[in-house]
């Protein structure tokens, strides 16, 4: 961070600030918009956009910019970025395409439509900054192939709750001490919720009911959990994870006697998990070990036990106010803070939230229908579980019971989407090794492109 603050002062002196573009326009945004344009120097937001244009303009007036233009072709947007006068567009593809830009915010949350810019984007060779666990937890790793052949870098944003635990799992690697548990800290957990119960919650937080829905039904925690599985080549201990559920108010401190330590000291690559209740709270937690015995003695004069599992926390997620930390981090040096590592451990699958019926079109993420369960991808891949980053719009052969997994079997896949594509690329290219199936400089994206 005090290395980021210097590079960008220097690049705010020299009149080079990094330009960036943001797809979306919610409540994340506003808040991304706001700090970039108010506290962050050596960065310019150049443009905004979102499927509702009036949306993006008001994103950018309550960041204090009044100065717009709505553009709807590439040249528009580059003549403006030029002048430098912000663009607002209800076409996210102008961004990726656009000469000027350095970097891509992409803070939808949608699936389907952020692969289509974040792939656009690569092409285009732009680095991409994601606040969409979603998209990463469903196709993050063929996306990290496709950013390597481009040489730009892709990478989950700070300040949500797998940047910032990726940040500390840095930070304790650096001390010597092998990190063994990455938690989340979750002040509920209801997989029946749903916008209907959360109406009140997001009508108080100007929040979007559906997305409040997702943290609380667990959905939000399993993609965010898996992300950082794929990031580290962790696994989860089970379907769903542990979620151990403590009295209020009880330390984080205490997290080591919550997980059966034979699992994390096995040797093995380590799981991610999460606990209900504990404080600090939103907040993330890292169990770790060392066997050092002189180590082991500072640890415990330094308080932090005498082991074998050491917990280090960090009490708060700051979103928004990170987000721009992560494009410094990738236009300047190169540096992601959370990206997969390979093949995919964990994956996100589909649970029935209620009694589904043959012929319903199951809705989205944080709705109605389904809610997402974190699960080892070999036994996914094995079961043939329909991912939950695929779910929507798919229609049911059958009915399905509550709480039941879904599979492929139990779908029919809308027709020429690019989410399917990019899994059976994903599969194909890490099932056998061999080279994606499109090369990056043919690529036309086209959604209906077969294998």
């Amino acid at each position: 961070m005090l290395i980021i603050d210097k590079a960008l002062a220097e690049r705010q002196r020299t009149g080079k600030p990094i330009r960036v573009a943001m797809v979306g326009a919610g409540f994340m945004a506003r808040g991304v918009a706001r700090q970039i344009c108010c506290y962050v120097q050596g960065m310019e937001l150049v443009a905004i956009a979102n499927r509702t244009v009036d949306k993006a303009r008001q994103v950018y007036a309550e960041a204090g910019v009044a100065d717009l233009q709505e553009v709807t072709t590439v040249g528009q947007l580059e003549e403006c970025i030029e002048r430098g006068q912000c663009a607002i567009t209800d076409d996210a593809l102008l961004l990726s395409r656009a000469a000027g830009i350095d970097a891509i915010i992409e803070v939808t949350g949608a699936v389907e439509h952020g692969a289509q810019v974040v792939l656009e984007a690569i092409q285009h060779r732009k680095h991409i900054i994601l606040l969409n666990a979603e998209l990463d937890g469903t196709v993050g790793p063929i996306l990290k192939v496709y950013a390597d052949r481009a040489g730009v870098i892709y990478t989950v944003a700070d300040g949500d709750q797998p940047g910032v635990t990726l940040n500390l799992v840095r930070f304790v690697k650096g001390l010597g001490i092998k990190p063994v548990l990455c938690g989340n800290i979750k002040g509920l957990h209801d997989p029946y919720r749903n916008p209907t119960t959360q109406e009140g919650f997001a009508r108080q937080w100007g929040q979007n009911p559906s997305m409040v829905t997702s943290f609380a039904d667990g959905s939000k925690i399993s993609f965010e959990q898996a992300v950082i599985a794929n990031a580290l080549g962790m696994r989860v201990a089970r379907r769903g994870m542990l979620g151990p559920t403590v009295e209020p108010r009880t330390p984080i401190t205490q997290a080591a006697n919550w997980y059966p330590q034979e699992l994390l000291l096995d040797g093995g690559p380590g799981i991610v998990d999460y606990v209900v209740g504990a404080e600090p709270g939103p907040g993330v937690f890292v169990l770790g070990t060392i066997d050092d015995p002189v180590q082991q003695h500072y640890l415990n004069l330094y308080k932090l036990g005498t082991g074998p599992l050491y917990c280090f926390y960090t009490p708060y997620h700051l979103c928004h106010f990170e987000t721009p930390t992560t494009v410094a981090r990738a236009v300047l040096f190169q540096d992601a803070a959370l990206a997969p590592q390979g093949a995919a451990t964990v994956e996100v699958i589909t649970a029935a939230k209620v009694q589904l019926h043959a012929g319903q079109v199951l809705d989205g993420i944080g709705h109605y229908h389904t809610y997402g369960l974190a699960e080892n991808a070999d036994i996914a891949h094995q079961e043939n579980l329909l991912p939950l980053g695929v779910a929507e719009g798919c229609v049911l052969r059958h009915d399905v019971a509550k709480d039941q997994a879904l599979t492929y079997d139990d779908v029919i896949l809308p027709e020429g989407r690019l989410i399917d594509r990019l899994r059976r690329e994903q599969a194909a290219y890490f099932g056998s090794g061999a080279e994606a199936a499109v090369d990056i400089e043919h690529l036309t994206f086209d959604p209906a492109t077969k294998l």
